[in-house]
């Protein structure tokens, strides 16, 4: 069974833990496909994907197609039994997927069918979800809604943020593929149906949503504050400009102040707070736009003049 030939299909941090547990359970991973490098920064620096800087470590040939719809007869030369894909990042055309003998799995991080799409750790904590997990599913064309084999749940904390939920995720969905695999090539997987009606969708994170919205109430404007961190981070306008949060507290102080108000307590010169609709949150690092991060002391040593003060 060890031996199947693998194609692993993943492009960014998350997937680097599915292609490591492959490898780990030493199964024969005979080719990895990742989107194209891009150029980033100001120096306009090609950087390599993460899976693809993995894979090189591991001396498994990499395949780049800038569009997979058109250039895909390199994964077809390698005759593969097994497509094991996790956040590819593009539409894998149906002769692909369907030329290996146990066809194709997908590692999705949530317990499907909620939150389909791009962004589903970020939309858990932005919905206010308690729990999720990954699910390992025969891809479709359609997205996200293949029958599921096997559900590796996840508690989501009052504390977790994006970064946190994503590194739990990472360590669910290594252990759930070297689960499913043997179920599937022995035979003894079993496939549900996605109830259609209970399909929710977590499509990638806009601009617009980078704003916190001040208009809602104070869990709801917590959770979407911590589904920003550490990635893209989200904002609020100070005096004309953002003002990006990076790390957030729930907090018991009050205030009369309005919605939206930047504060702090008259004689505390480290607590940071925001108004809220039903309370308070306690901004502990932020960014004010052209500066650095810092916390929230230096911010107000170097804005304390514009810093509402409250008694």
């Amino acid at each position: 069974m060890k031996n199947i030939r693998i194609v692993f299909m993943g492009t960014p941090v998350f997937a680097c833990s599915i292609l490591k547990s492959l490898v780990d359970a030493k199964y024969n991973v005979v080719g990895v496909v990742s989107q194209p490098d891009k150029r980033v920064g100001r120096k306009q620096i090609i950087q390599e994907t993460p899976v693809k800087e993995l894979a090189k470590s591991y001396q498994i040939p990499v395949f780049q197609p800038v569009k997979i719809k058109d250039d895909y007869q390199e994964i077809l030369d390698l005759k593969p039994d097994l497509i094991v894909t996790c956040a590819y990042g593009q539409f894998i055309p149906e002769v692909v997927l369907q030329a290996p003998t146990y066809g194709s799995l997908n590692v999705h991080a949530s317990l499907l069918p909620k939150l389909r799409g791009g962004a589903p750790i970020h939309k858990a904590i932005i919905y206010g979800e308690k729990e999720t997990g990954v699910s390992i599913m025969r891809m479709v064309k359609k997205m996200d809604a293949g029958d599921y084999m096997l559900q590796e749940k996840v508690t989501i904390t009052d504390e977790d943020t994006t970064g946190s939920l994503h590194d739990k995720l990472m360590v669910a969905g290594a252990k759930a593929i070297v689960e499913a695999i043997p179920l599937l090539v022995e035979g003894n997987a079993v496939f549900t149906a996605q109830d259609e009606s209970q399909a929710t969708f977590a499509y990638n994170i806009s601009k617009e949503e980078e704003k916190i919205d001040m208009r809602k109430s104070m869990d709801e404007v917590y959770n979407q504050i911590r589904g920003l961190i550490p990635w893209p981070v989200g904002y609020i306008m100070f005096c004309e400009r953002k003002l990006k949060i990076h790390e957030v507290k729930r907090t018991d102080v009050t205030t009369s102040e309005p919605v939206g108000t930047v504060f702090r307590k008259e004689g505390d010169k480290k607590g940071l707070y925001l108004s809220c609709h039903g309370g308070c949150l306690q901004l502990t690092k932020v960014q004010l736009e052209g500066k650095k991060a810092c916390n929230c002391s230096e911010f107000i040593n170097g804005n304390g003049n514009r810093v509402v003060v409250c008694k």
